[in-house]
């Protein structure tokens, strides 16, 4: 077993020895000096796992030894022990990075605490999370046996959502691999659900829940006209990659509402993002504004006419406001918008397109590196959470705190890491997208998709009389026969969307209110 290596520096060492005595008696091996100067020759020979330093020593204090000791080790624990409260002590303390901070006269079960909880506070987090979600499965697993509702299915993601951020901080595998089965059981069955529903809600029965072209309808427009409000709509952005982003919020906003919605299919942003702008469903945009559709087989962007189908929503429902609309694609572009946000809050809206988490989704696919970056979900939402911490979004937001505005922050739909190539057999003319494909001669197998026939029921546009759309489900990604191994090795672990996934389809609707 190992054994934990402490430097205790502090000129009265030896009035000490009853501390030393306990931790030793504790398993601890301790090594004890008596000045700063000692303390950093060892730490400069020896590896330490925590440092106890005595603040007020003479020659080197203990304020100096700190921070020659994190030149040198920058990320070694260290804890500081002082007799005196002064207030500048602390704060230089503090701004020098130390792990912990007692009082004397301290006693050996303080200075025992103060190691578990920086030696020990990810194993013990771990623990705790791990037995937690030990009783936890047997309840989302019985959850799983019953007939659930949308309103369920969205409550046991977000508990899903929750475990795995929780069993996502610590190093022991056991229990996360566990959960990522559980989860693969509830998208199978939540496959099931949107199959067997999804017309229904198409058909504008009660029992739905918001979707996508319901989104400004419901959400937004009751919110216009009392005080700004900003729209921020990041492409391809999953519940879970919220919830990483909403820690670096936490000092700036109180989340006033943390919900959901469900994205119409196909989960792409030619469908569900002009929907979500348009108010309206597929199939009545391509009635509604012929010109402005693009057809799959046409080579024109998708998504050229956002602005122009929430100006019309507006004017659908007599609002006259003043509204700004910005798609954000390059750092350059965001730097710059974020340079001119002052301009902003004279607007009633402010709707703002981030493109940056779909854009890392493609770069995952293609790029080598980003894929070893973001390796899996836990990676690839640190590598959300850095870009955001970092990013002009933040600072927009930011910007935003400082002011009486609402805000919004949503997406149009999310991401599936695919595993599982489901061969499909079709002839040129079928869209490129591994997770839904549309068209007239398919040939593929009906237990992997869920097969649309009925275009008018499902809202859906069409370009002839037998063209019919299949979606795959859960974690399968579509791979033609020809070249299939390739297919099937290229794209087998990336993030796709387009299909039906909880991650694809139950999406962040988020409300934050300055502090």
């Amino acid at each position: 077993m190992y054994q934990v290596n402490i430097l205790w520096a502090d000129d009265e060492i030896d009035l000490l020895k009853p501390h030393v005595m306990f931790l030793e008696a504790k398993g601890y091996h301790l090594t004890t000096v008596v000045s700063g100067n000692e303390a950093l020759d060892l730490v400069k020979e020896q590896n330490f796992d925590i440092v106890f330093l005595d603040e007020n020593m003479p020659g080197m204090t203990g304020l100096d030894t700190l921070l020659e000791i994190k030149k040198i080790k920058k990320s070694i624990p260290v804890v500081m022990i002082t007799k005196s409260e002064e207030e500048y002590i602390m704060e230089e303390a503090i701004g020098g990075e130390i792990s912990d901070y007692l009082i004397k006269p301290v006693n050996p079960n303080q200075i025992l605490l103060s190691i578990k909880k920086n030696l020990d506070e990810k194993r013990l987090i771990n623990e705790h999370s791990s037995h937690g979600y030990q009783k936890a499965f047997r309840e989302i697993s019985m959850r799983l046996g019953d007939r659930l509702d949308h309103q369920e299915w969205m409550q046991l993601y977000q508990d899903l959502v929750y475990w795995e951020l929780q069993l996502g901080g610590g190093e022991e595998n056991g229990m996360l691999d566990i959960l990522n089965t559980q989860k693969a059981e509830a998208n199978q069955q939540f496959s099931k659900f949107i199959s067997t529903h999804y017309l229904d809600w198409m058909k504008n029965g009660v029992d739905k829940p918001l979707l996508s072209h319901q989104v400004f309808e419901q959400r937004i427009i009751p919110n216009l006209g009392k005080k700004p409000v900003f729209v921020f709509v990041i492409d391809c952005l999953r519940y879970d990659q919220w919830k990483v982003m909403q820690q670096a919020l936490s000092s700036y906003f109180i989340t006033e509402e943390d919900d959901c919605y469900y994205s119409i299919l196909p989960t792409t942003t030619q469908y569900a993002r002009n929907s979500l702008f348009s108010g309206l469903l597929p199939s009545d945009i391509q009635k509604k504004f012929p010109d402005k559709w693009v057809g799959e087989d046409e080579d024109e962007s998708k998504n050229n006419h956002e602005a122009f189908f929430q100006e019309e929503l507006l004017k659908r429902r007599g609002l006259t406001l003043k509204v700004k609309y910005e798609k954000i694609t390059t750092l350059n572009k965001a730097k710059k918008v974020a340079d001119q946000f002052h301009q902003y809050f004279q607007n009633d809206l402010t709707t703002i397109v981030y493109n940056f988490v779909d854009a890392l989704s493609h770069a995952r696919t293609d790029t080598k590196i980003i894929r070893e970056l973001a390796e899996d979900e836990k990676a690839y939402r640190s590598l959300t959470k850095s870009w955001f911490s970092h990013s002009p979004f933040l600072s927009m937001l930011k910007k935003i705190a400082e002011k009486d505005a609402t805000v919004f922050i949503t997406t149009d739909h999310g991401s599936v890491r695919v595993e599982e190539p489901s061969q499909i057999i079709g002839d040129k003319s079928l869209n490129n997208n591994l997770r839904y494909k549309v068209g007239k001669n398919m040939h593929y197998n009906e237990n992997e998709v869920f097969e649309i026939k009925d275009l008018t029921a499902a809202k859906l546009p069409k370009s002839n009389f037998n063209t019919r759309y299949i979606f795959a489900r859960e974690n399968k990604f579509f791979a033609y026969k020809n070249n299939y191994n390739h297919y099937a090795n290229y794209y087998k672990d990336t993030f796709q969307h387009g299909g039906i996934s909880m991650e694809e389809m139950i999406i962040p609707i988020i409300k934050l209110k300055k502090r």
